[in-house]
């Protein structure tokens, strides 16, 4: 018996840490305790991860509303992955905003908070507003911006 021990106990010793034991379980989606909006999980990797927005968020979001006041177009770009909502950091607001951007490649609109960014800097979309105006994520995007009336 105590000549199988010892050959087990280098055995097993030479195996060093199982990484499965030492990577930490996913984690999901959390609340943030400030705002109240759900926000990606530190270990998210993909779209479906960052975009912590429901069904029920997302079709608020493309709920049609016509007219407003057209602020004009602006070429936008993807922006903070892991800033939940549907929003728009753009230099044609001077406060917050509640407003819609519309794709005229896709003709979708989308219900979004417009931030405003100094004058001069380009424009940059929340992925949850970009996904449903059906754009690309990695390239430039072209929008029409309104102020809801």
């Amino acid at each position: 018996m105590q000549k199988l021990v010892l050959p087990l106990f280098l055995t097993v010793a030479a195996c060093g840490p199982l990484p499965h034991l030492q990577t930490p379980f996913p984690q999901g989606p959390t609340i943030d305790a400030t705002t109240g909006v759900q926000v990606p999980a530190e270990d998210a990797r993909t779209v479906e991860e960052f975009d912590t927005t429901t069904q029920q968020q997302r079709d608020a979001a493309t709920a049609t509303s016509n007219g407003g006041e057209n602020l004009g177009t602006t070429v936008a770009s993807l922006g903070d992955a892991t800033s939940p909502g549907f929003w728009l950091e753009t230099p044609l607001v001077t406060s917050p905003r509640i407003g819609r951007v519309r794709n005229p490649a896709t003709g979708r609109t989308v219900q979004v908070d417009l931030r405003p960014l100094p004058s001069g800097g380009s424009s940059r979309i929340s992925l949850a507003a970009l996904r449903l105006l059906e754009a690309p994520l990695t390239e430039l995007v072209t929008l029409e911006v309104f102020l809801n009336s």
